[in-house]
């Protein structure tokens, strides 16, 4: 008889930058381990989804990841718009926020927080 262990591949890529810049809002907002960083979509914006990105409990409907030290909710049927996508976050000069790449927008809006698929 074999072992059989079944390993979740993170969907998606927080990067230092965007972890460290998490942690900093989670600790001023005085949130607790019981909350996690909720990344999704929904539709609208100008390109037909908008991201959502933001703190949250656990519900029946996630799957939970932990990404570079941080827990991460996403609903199981979101996966299919971020499988592959990478969360920055941006210090400089003209643009300061967190990014988006995501590798399965057919179309992104100048905002950078809008996508189509």
């Amino acid at each position: 008889m074999s072992d059989i262990k079944e390993t979740l591949t993170q969907p998606i890529t927080l990067t230092d930058g965007a972890v460290k810049q998490l942690k900093r809002i989670m600790e001023e907002q005085g949130l607790n381990k019981d909350h996690g960083v909720r990344v999704g979509v929904k539709g609208g914006g100008c390109s037909g989804f908008s991201y959502i990105l933001g703190f949250d409990a656990q519900n029946d409907k996630d799957d939970v990841f932990e990404i570079n030290g941080m827990k991460v909710l996403m609903e199981k049927s979101h996966a299919i718009y971020l499988l592959g996508i990478e969360i920055d976050w941006l210090n400089g000069l003209d643009n300061r926020g967190f990014t988006f790449n995501n590798p399965n927008a057919k179309d992104t809006c100048g905002c950078g927080t809008s996508f189509s698929a």
